[in-house]
């Protein structure tokens, strides 16, 4: 099973923002939007990864947003309430939840997500949160 950091970051919320996934030694990614906000970067973050890397995958975000809406399925609520969540708002970035729920829930391969305390000196932790970081500053620029 491979296993993948994520992380996103936004200058400002909304602002310039940037995602980034990375396997320790292995492969990794990044890039960014120019006006957008953290959570959608958390979520653009796990897609970009689950597009770029094929069989089984263990997702590590340090998201609660992203791990909890797998770990606690809150998912199969917004599909049931017709993508409104349990405030009876409209689901926020379904655009987004939906591209990821069709690679994270593709029954061909397994995916599973775990959290980890931002900042908390977990390397590859930090690493993406460099990377996403970084691709924020550009689209500042």
């Amino acid at each position: 099973m491979t296993v993948v950091y994520t992380d996103g970051s936004c200058l400002g919320n909304p602002g310039p923002g940037g995602w980034a996934w990375a396997v320790d030694g292995g492969p990794s990614g990044s890039g960014g939007e120019a006006h957008t906000t953290n959570q959608r970067m958390e979520v653009t973050a796990v897609v970009k990864a689950l597009e770029s890397l094929s069989g089984p995958v263990h997702v590590i975000s340090d998201s609660t947003y992203v791990v909890n809406c797998f770990n606690h399925r809150w998912w199969e609520g917004w599909k049931r309430r017709g993508w409104r969540n349990s405030q009876g708002k409209p689901v926020a970035n379904r655009e987004l939840w939906e591209e990821l729920l069709e690679l994270a829930l593709d029954p061909s391969r397994r995916v599973t997500f775990d959290w980890v305390k931002g900042h908390s000196g977990d390397r590859m932790n930090d690493v993406v949160d460099m990377l996403a970081t970084e691709a924020a500053a550009r689209q500042g620029r």
